[in-house]
């Protein structure tokens, strides 16, 4: 249409254009097009595109983000529409309503293709997305509800759960109940074209797209639109109202009609089928003309549909069976019933419904009734058949393993029993027969099965069966209240002739010798049930929908239909239906002739034959009828008496018959089983009166029976409540109250002599005085409470008794048997615990558990049941509401045991936890019982709180030595009122100090009663204990007590780590209000100082409050004025909060403390001014010059009127902490301006400050034995400091400050001070070392040798090479050095190895300088060694550092001997085997150095040193066990492209690096085989060669994997960055290959060689390849590349280095000297001589070391050519 070149129509002027046709459709027909497409199906797969380009205006309508989404709806990809479809939703829900309005128009189209999506999460997001869309636009949804409605139905009725239940949400948030009918009314027509296109005219093809969708999700989504249209058509009538299904019938008629809807029945798929049968339901309820006008198609259907057993259809086809025979009168018509319907139905009742009896027998009854005579004729045949069938059922595979669905079938066949026989009471001959034929052929026989089998017998049956005896004695008129009916005599006759042939049968049973045991339960256990029916516990009725059945009028028998409002209700039973009442027992005279009968059966086989199971039998039967004349009958069995009154008066016969018989049978010898002897003698005794049971069981008590069997009887008696007021006086009475007594001492001194006797006698004994205890009713005990309370008293005095006996363990037995009596007594009985006894018996085992298990020795399963025993015992205590916490009672005397036992029984970790778990333990019991508000808890823990003069008391006992840490590292300004050495010196024992351990308790109580849920555990949850900021300050106070002295010793951090798995390692955050634990906190602070600033400050750091609650931590001091003047507390308190103060609050301090520094002579707090001006200037608070300058000058004022204040030359032994404090905050001020305002000193300043310095450094050297004072310590560390500030000032500031400088001062820096502070400063570590001997000793110096060490490396090299050390040399020490040097070594060689990591640092930071200066020493001694020396003359590096090697690879020896090489020794950070390590790899380290520094021609000599001294081979053997097996670099993350390595990072050695120190050893260790392999190559090629396989493989796979990449890159770069020029020879690298490729030309010659570094390198040798050469000779080719290869290998240097030898070799050739003729080169390959030595016969010259060779292994001195001797 619009090709450019085409012909137009005639008269059109205008190419065509789509965006002006749009236009246009806009004008005529007023319709937005909002899509592009034909029509409105399901088929259509178009989706939302805006319609045309010039229909931008419309499309406007549409939000930007909504068309974004309605496109992404049409995407192919799930996920995308799934996420499309949610968003959508959420944009419905967040955007205003009228942008949601635009949408409408184009939703219609989305929604009915997407809500019947392939995908079940997109339909149900869909139908979600719907809802969120109805509820905001609301009524502006109105004019697109056709449109919407019909898949909306659908939708409703997905085959999908949750995607149909949220379309009805949708549905029910658009309409209201009463409006849904109105809404489907309006749409009704439309929803029908919808379900009916689906059902009638669409195939699985249609509704999906063949190309794009496979055949089975086709095919899943046709059956799902068919089930779904199907039930929607059963929802639409449902909702309708009548009149607008009476509209609808014309067009349902159509549907019906179809043939192809009539198939639906007999589909494939069960869903559809079900659906369907669901819909013929709702046409019988809400159609019936139309389905009476559809009667031919609809009655086979459905009739012959009932045997489809599958569990999705089977409940709606029997629903729709019901519905037909009741809608349809004439259904019978349109089915052979005989032939098609009744096989079926005999078919499906013999296999018991075929595992759906559940849905299936319920509908069996209302079937029967409607049954018409011409389908049941001949009526005997067809019950007879009918019933037999019903039965046989009973023995299906399913009903026989499930009891739910016999019992089912079993109350069917009971109701349909009952109504045929209801219905058949004539008196002619057919309902006779009848009625003979279900009594004999299917009632008793069904009976008869039960009887030997338990579920039947355990299902309904006999229940149902007795129910339906009672009812026809009722209509036989024997019951006063008995109908009065016309078949009276008919019933009176079924009874007679039921009972008789019953008897019979139960006759046939009993009067057998070997009668079967369970056969005979089962008749006793007919006979209970229908003696007490009302006994039997009902199963609630299974509830289904059902129809409506009435018999009452025959001419409403037509008056089917399911309840309107759809509620379900239970099946009809026959008693409902003919209106009957609660029933009782059968009260025929029938029923008890049959119990005496076989009552005498019974006792004639017990007496005559002994018979065991007529025993048993005679047992259940007295059980249920224990009435007079039973036992008339069994004592009259031989002796009958005419006069059976007279007897009666005379005796009893229940108590003749217990007194003669049963008594006789109790107390015979060897019986075991007395159970059911038991039961007899209370069956008895039921027709007793009270006296005479208490005659009866006094004599059975004094029978001295089996206390088994005394057991037996008291659990009987307390069976029931008739039962034990009968027996109340025998329980309270003295007979037995007496016997149990006995009982109760005998057992404890059994149990004490002889703990091994646990017989099963003693066993019953103990659960006797368990059961007499425990069991209490109304209140009372069982037994007298005075023999209660003797029996209570003797068991707490048996358990009393192992607290203090030592072999506990030994009565083991004895506990644990009065640990089951307790459990049992406080479990059981309500007010137990009121006894005083008991709440002592609990006492003692609470102690029990609260002790460790080396003071009780109780094994752990006693320990455990004593645990049970008393959560038993405290559940039973504070059940009570009026029970509280007094003096004397339990709870009480346990708070005051347990605080007792923190506060002066010193414990220790284990007797701690067991401690706490068991408070624990006792806390979790009461909040059980009660709940976390709980008065008794608030009480109970009110006990165990210490008071405040306790807390005060136990935490001034804390150990002092926290002060140190903070200290030296400025976090604290603190002093110390008695310092001496001894003081630091001490060392915390095994046990924990008691505010510890109060802590630890107090924290975990306050923890287990206020357990938050997981949903919650955000939030704070303020705890309703009293107090608990107090508690909760303390916990804080204990952690950093414990943080402070470093979680040192052992014990200290196994209790943090207690702390962490109890999760208090952070206080009680949570139970706590955050501004509560602050302001005591701050409080604390304020009044006391110390450690309780520094929890304030840890709590203000971990908790971010200076960023989150800025605002409360400022409300705690208010203004900084308040603050002044500063006491030694406040100082503490303002340090910690100046950080978070704002700027304007430390501008006021800087203001305050300023004028108290000027006016110092009338302020007495100098020091405190000074300190709180450090602290402003900290936290970088901005001074004037002018005020800077002030302060300085008060200082220097101080210098000449104060000079005792600066201490110089003082002894600062003697000097307290407060004067060493005011120094060191000068020092600290003198740091702060050489940082930030050197420029304001002048010349005098600088003078003060330096000589200041010079000054405190010279009584810091001459006060060394006073360092195990912190505050001695502190002062040198800060000068110390101000040193190092100075030298990094002098050495890097930019040179605009210098210039800023006087002009003379940084020559006087550099000339004199540096001088002078080094002089002083390098001999402190020595003499540091010296006066303090053991590093691990609490008052060595660390800080101070840290310190110290970071100024010296500042030390210039000069300094020393000409210090001024003391000289130190040792006798016989081979050595060059000049003395300083040596001496330098000597003193700071041995350091190495001291077990201090700073002082290793520093020295080896101090060695590294100097090592570069050593071979020159070695290089002016070698040129006087002559020619003649051995071969291979080897050099020993400096002495001193081999003998500290030597010493240090001894001891590695020792520590990795038992590591293999490739194994990872993890080595303890800071420990002996550590600092023994340390100071080996450092002083490889420094060898390495050395070595690398040394020219060639000697490195070749250190070189064969090491090689002869093997000290090399066993460093790579160490290093193997000391670098990981994945030396990867720590802290870095996972988006790091390359990984980095020790390898690939450089070692930073800081001296007062205290992070990371893990992994300093193993970084150690990679960065020296780095330097190793780099350094020495050849000697490691030579050691890697030597090496077993194994160790070979090893290090050849670490190597190539992490160093020989690092390595052979950085030798490609060395050559590509060298400086080296060479003449004649270019030397090119190509890093991808690993080549080096030298160009060697003179005159016409050329030569290239190529070297090729293997993958392994350097263990692998380097290849040498010929490249390009010109002017050489084959022969003399293959010399120079052999030399070049021979240099590479065995030569400990670089390839640059190596080709410069080779080089230099080619050169000489050239020159004129001649080869070696042994070595076939100029210059020797490790000693670099020229061949000199010279043979006098053929004049040729050979290196000194080649002849040596050559003469030792040929033990001969010929010369190689000529073979004349040579000298």
């Amino acid at each position: 249409m619009g090709g450019k070149n085409k012909q137009r129509t005639k008269g059109n002027v205008r190419p065509s254009n789509s965006g002006r046709a749009a236009e246009v459709l806009t004008r005529e027909g007023g319709v937005i097009p909002g899509f592009v497409g034909f029509d409105s199906t399901v088929t259509s797969e178009l989706s939302y595109v805006p319609a045309v380009h010039g229909a931008e205006e419309i499309d406007n309508l549409v939000d930007a983000d909504f068309r974004l989404v309605l496109r992404k709806l049409s995407k192919r990809d799930v996920v995308t529409r799934l996420k499309a479809v949610q968003d959508f939703g959420s944009m419905c829900q967040e955007r205003d309503a009228e942008e949601v309005k635009g949408v409408l128009p184009y939703w219609p189209r989305i929604y009915c293709k997407i809500s019947v999506d392939h995908d079940r999460r997109i339909r149900e997001a869909t139908q979600q997305a719907f809802e969120q869309l109805v509820l905001k636009v609301r009524r502006s949804l109105a004019p697109f509800l056709k449109s919407l409605m019909g898949h909306w139905i659908l939708s409703q009725c997905d085959t999908y759960p949750p995607a149909a239940s949220a379309a009805c949400q949708a549905f029910q948030a658009a309409f209201s109940p009463t409006k849904q009918p109105e809404a489907l009314s309006f749409c009704k027509d439309e929803i029908l074209n919808v379900l009916q296109d689906i059902l009638l005219k669409e195939t699985a093809d249609t509704l999906s797209d063949p190309q794009s969708v496979t055949e089975e999700e086709r095919q899943a989504k046709y059956v799902r639109m068919l089930t779904s249209s199907l039930l929607g058509v059963k929802r639409l009538l449902s909702l309708l109202l009548q009149n607008d299904r009476t509209a609808l019938e014309q067009r349902l008629a159509q549907l019906v009609s179809s043939g192809k809807f009539w198939k639906y029945s007999k589909h494939k798929t069960p869903q559809v089928r079900g659906a369907f049968f669901e819909m013929v339901c709702a046409l019988c309820e809400f159609t019936p003309a139309l389905v009476q006008a559809e009667a031919a198609r609809l009655c086979p259907a459905v009739l012959f549909s009932i045997d489809d057993t599958d569990p999705v259809v089977l409940p709606p086809v029997w629903e729709a069976v019901l519905h037909v025979v009741s809608t349809i009168p004439d259904c019978w018509t349109h089915v052979n019933a005989r032939k098609g319907f009744l096989p079926k139905l005999w078919a499906l009742l013999k296999e018991g419904g075929k595992g759906m009896a559940k849905a299936l027998h319920p509908n069996l009854m209302p079937l029967l009734s409607k049954l018409p005579r011409e389908v049941t004729d001949p009526t005997l045949d067809f019950f007879t058949t009918f019933f037999t069938s019903f039965i046989q059922g009973l023995s299906s595979e399913r009903a026989a393993m499930s009891s739910s669905e016999s019992a089912v079938i079993v109350t069917s066949v009971v109701e349909c029993l009952k109504y045929c026989i209801l219905h058949n009471t004539g008196v002619e001959e057919v309902p006779k027969k009848i009625r003979t034929m279900l009594i004999s052929q299917q009632l008793l026989p069904l009976l008869e099965k039960a009887l030997g089998n338990p579920s039947l017998q355990n299902g309904p049956l006999f229940l149902l069966v007795t129910e339906m005896l009672v009812s026809w004695e009722r209509k036989a008129g024997l019951h006063s209240e008995g109908e009065s009916n016309d078949s009276k005599h008919v019933f009176q006759g079924l009874l007679a002739d039921f009972w008789e042939e019953l008897g019979l049968l139960f006759v046939r049973y009993v009067d057998n010798e070997e009668a079967d045991p369970q056969a005979l339960e089962g008749v006793a256990t007919l006979l209970q049930v229908m003696r007490n029916p009302e006994r039997v516990k009902r199963k609630p009725v299974q509830k289904k929908k059902s129809v409506k059945i009435c018999f009452s009028k025959p001419e409403d028998n037509e008056k089917t239909g399911v309840e309107e409002d759809g509620v379900e209700r239970p099946v009809q039973t026959v008693s409902e239906l003919v209106n009957e009442k609660a029933f009782g027992s059968p009260q025929t005279q029938h029923f008890e002739d049959v119990v005496c009968q076989l009552a005498q059966l019974c006792l004639v086989h017990v007496n005559e034959k002994k018979s065991e199971r007529h025993l048993v039998f005679l047992s259940l039967l007295l059980r249920s009828f224990h009435t007079p004349r039973i036992f008339c009958t069994l004592v009259e069995l031989d002796d009958k008496l005419k006069d059976c009154e007279q007897r009666d008066e005379l005796r009893n016969p229940a108590m003749q018959f217990l007194l003669e018989q049963v008594v006789a049978w109790l107390a015979e010898k060897g019986r075991r089983d007395t159970e059911h002897l038991v039961e007899m003698v209370f069956s008895s005794l039921y027709c007793c009166s009270r006296q005479e049971t208490t005659r009866i069981l006094n004599h059975v008590t004094t029978m001295d029976l089996q206390w088994g069997i005394i057991l037996q009887i008291i659990q009987r008696a307390c069976a029931d409540p008739e039962t034990l007021q009968s027996c109340r006086d025998w329980l309270k009475g003295a007979v037995l109250g007496e016997q149990l007594l006995g009982l109760t001492e005998e057992l404890c001194k059994v149990g004490r002599n002889s703990p091994s006797s646990t017989s099963s006698t003693s066993n019953h004994s103990w659960m006797l005085i368990s059961l007499v205890l425990s069991q209490h009713h109304n209140n009372e005990p069982l037994i007298g409470e005075v023999y209660l309370e003797k029996i209570l008293e003797k068991l707490h005095a048996t358990l009393s008794e192992t607290k203090s006996l030592s072999d506990a363990g030994n009565m083991e037995p004895l506990i644990s048997f009065i640990c089951d009596v307790a459990s049992t007594f406080f479990s059981s009985v309500q007010d137990c615990l009121l006894l005083l006894s008991a709440e002592e018996l609990l006492l003692t085992v609470f102690q029990l558990i609260a002790q460790d298990q080396t003071h009780t020795r109780l094994s752990d399963s006693l320990l455990d049941k004593l645990r049970k025993v008393c959560v038993a015992g405290v559940q039973s205590l504070v059940q009570h509401s009026e029970y509280e916490v007094k003096e004397g009672g339990f709870l009480h005397s346990a708070a005051i045991w347990v605080t007792n036992q923190l506060l002066t029984v010193s414990l220790d970790i284990k007797s701690l936890q067991v401690l706490v778990l068991a408070v624990q333990s006792l806390v979790e019991t009461i909040i059980s019982v009660c709940d976390q508000d709980s008065p008794l808890l608030i009480q109970f823990f009110t006990q165990l709180t210490p008071s405040q003069t306790e807390w005060t008391r136990i935490r001034q006992a804390l150990p002092p030595q926290w002060v140190k840490i903070p200290l030296l590292s400025s976090r604290h300004r603190g002093v110390c009122e008695k310092s001496s050495m001894d003081m630091w010196k001490f060392r915390v024992s095994t046990r924990l100090p008691a505010h510890l351990c109060a802590c630890a308790l107090l924290g975990r109580v306050a923890q287990s009663v206020a357990f938050i849920p997981h949903d919650q555990k955000e939030a704070e949850h303020p705890s309703h204990l009293p107090n608990l900021k107090y508690t909760g300050s303390e916990l804080l106070y204990a952690l950093q007590w414990c943080k402070e002295v470093e979680y040192s010793p052992a014990i200290v951090s196994a209790y943090h780590s207690l702390l962490t798995d109890w999760g208090l390692s952070e206080g009680l955050h949570s139970q706590v209000p955050r501004k509560d634990l602050l302001e005591t906190l701050y409080s604390r602070s304020v009044e006391d100082g110390g450690l309780w600033s520094l929890t304030l400050e840890n709590y203000i750091h971990i908790n971010n409050l200076a960023a989150t609650h800025s605002a409360t931590v400022r409300k705690l001091y208010g203004s900084a004025d308040s603050l002044f003047p500063v006491s030694q507390s406040k100082l503490g308190t303002l340090q910690v909060l100046c950080p978070t103060m704002t700027k304007e609050d430390r501008e006021t301090l800087v203001a305050l403390a300023t004028a108290g520094i000027i006016n110092w002579q009338e302020n007495n707090n100098v020091y405190g001014c000074l300190a709180v001006l450090l602290c402003c200037l900290k936290a970088n608070t901005q001074v004037e010059e002018e005020v800077v300058q002030a302060i300085l000058a008060t200082v220097m004022e101080w210098r000449n009127s104060k000079e005792d204040w600066f201490l110089f030359g003082s002894d600062l032994s003697k000097a307290t902490a407060e004067q060493l404090n005011l120094i060191v905050e000068m020092m600290r001020f003198l740091s702060w301006l050489v940082t930030h305002h050197p420029t304001v000193l002048g010349g005098s300043q600088w003078d003060f400050l330096l000589c200041s310095m010079l000054a405190w450094l010279e009584a810091a050297s001459e006060n060394v034995s006073s360092l195990w004072n912190p505050w001695v310590q502190l002062f040198v560390c800060e000068n110390a400091a101000l040193i190092v500030k100075l030298n990094q000032f002098f050495t890097s500031s930019p040179p605009d400050v210098l210039e800023k400088l006087p002009t003379e001062l940084a020559g006087e820096w550099t000339d004199f001070f540096v001088e002078g502070i080094y002089n002083l400063l390098l001999p402190l570590p020595i003499a540091i070392t010296d006066a303090f001997t053991e590093p691990d000793d609490p008052v060595f110096p660390l800080a101070v040798l840290q310190s110290v060490g970071v100024a010296l490396t500042y030390v210039p090299v000069q300094q020393l090479k000409q210090n001024s050390l003391p000289p130190r040399f040792i006798a016989d020490q081979n050595t060059n050095l000049p003395e300083p040097l040596q001496t330098l070594l000597n003193t700071l060689c041995p350091l190495l190895l001291f077990k201090a990591r700073p002082l290793q640092i520093t020295v080896y930071h101090l060695l590294e300088k100097v090592m570069p200066q050593l071979p020159e020493c070695d290089g002016e001694g070698d040129t006087n060694k002559s020619d003649d020396d051995r071969d291979e003359p080897c050099l020993s590096p400096p002495a001193a550092l081999m003998a500290i090697l030597s010493t240090c690879e001894e001891l590695c020896d020792n520590i990795l001997a038992g590591v293999q090489v490739g194994e990872f020794a993890v080595v303890q950070p800071l420990s002996v085997e550590y600092s023994c390590i340390l100071a080996y790899l450092l002083a490889w380290k420094l060898l390495l150095t050395f070595f690398k520094s040394s020219p060639s021609h000697l490195r070749a000599h250190y070189a064969q040193y090491l090689k002869r001294s093997c000290t090399l081979n066993k460093l790579l053997l160490h290093l193997f066990k000391l670098m990981p097996e994945n030396p990867t670099y720590p802290g870095q993350g996972a988006e790091m492209k390359e990984t980095k390595t020790f390898f690939t990072e450089s070692l930073s050695l800081a001296v007062d690096k205290s992070q990371s120190v893990e992994w300093e050893l193993p970084h150690l260790a990679c960065s020296v085989y780095y330097s190793t392999v780099q350094d020495l190559p050849a000697m490691v090629r030579l050691w890697w060669n030597s090496q077993e396989k194994r160790v070979s493989a090893a290090v050849e796979k670490f190597t190539i994997k992490y160093v020989s990449p690092v390595l052979s890159a950085q030798e490609i770069s060395s050559v590509h960055s060298s400086t080296q020029m060479f003449d004649s020879m270019t030397v090119k690298a190509r890093s991808a290959a690993r080549e080096v490729i030298a160009t060697y030309s003179v005159d016409d010659i050329f030569i290239e060689l190529v070297i090729q570094l293997p993958q392994n390198y350097p263990l692998g040798s380097i290849t040498v390849e010929s490249g390009r050469r010109v002017g050489v000779a084959v022969q003399q080719w293959r010399n120079w590349m052999l030399q070049l290869s021979t240099y590479l290998t065995h030569q400990n240097g670089s390839i640059m280095e190596g080709l410069a030898l080779w080089k230099n070799n080619v050169d000489k050739r050239f020159e004129g000297i001649e080869d070696c003729m042994i070595c076939f080169s100029v210059i020797h390959g490790s000693n670099y001589s020229l061949p000199k030595k010279g043979c006098r016969t053929c004049k040729k010259k050979f290196h000194s070391a080649c002849l040596y060779k050559w003469f030792t292994s040929s033990n001969k001195s010929t010369c190689p050519l000529c073979r004349e001797t040579f000298f």
